[in-house]
């Protein structure tokens, strides 16, 4: 199983991007599926949790109402569309898949996201 983030780049403050998270070797649709970001010298953070059926399960307060996540089980694709970047959104990001035992077993490399003002 791979999964592989994409999309990241170099934007400026208020801009928008978004990341997709595309997999090979497992099928998406049924798995919840997370994105997380670490900046650096920070701890790994969830930002957001997306159900099997699409229904968003969780959002962090840090980037609710700027950010929301999708899929297209037909791609085999989930996606994180990010709005009104800020600098403290710099970071590298990673999407994971949740097992049926609510672990999130495979990671994709991350891509890194820089906002400057």
């Amino acid at each position: 199983v791979q999964l592989q983030a994409s999309g990241g780049g170099s934007v400026q403050v208020g801009g928008s991007l978004r990341l997709t998270c595309s997999a090979s070797g497992r099928t998406l649709s049924g798995y919840n599926m997370g994105w997380f970001r670490q900046a650096p010298g920070k701890e790994r953070e969830s930002i957001a949790t997306l159900g099997w059926s699409g229904r968003t399960t969780y959002v962090a307060d840090s980037v609710k109402g700027r950010f929301t996540v999708s899929r297209d089980n037909v791609k085999n694709t989930v996606y994180l569309q990010m709005n009104f970047l800020k600098p403290e959104d710099t970071a590298i990001y990673y999407c994971a898949t949740k097992n049926g035992a609510g672990v999130y077993d495979y990671w994709g490399q991350g891509t890194l996201v820089t906002v400057s003002s």
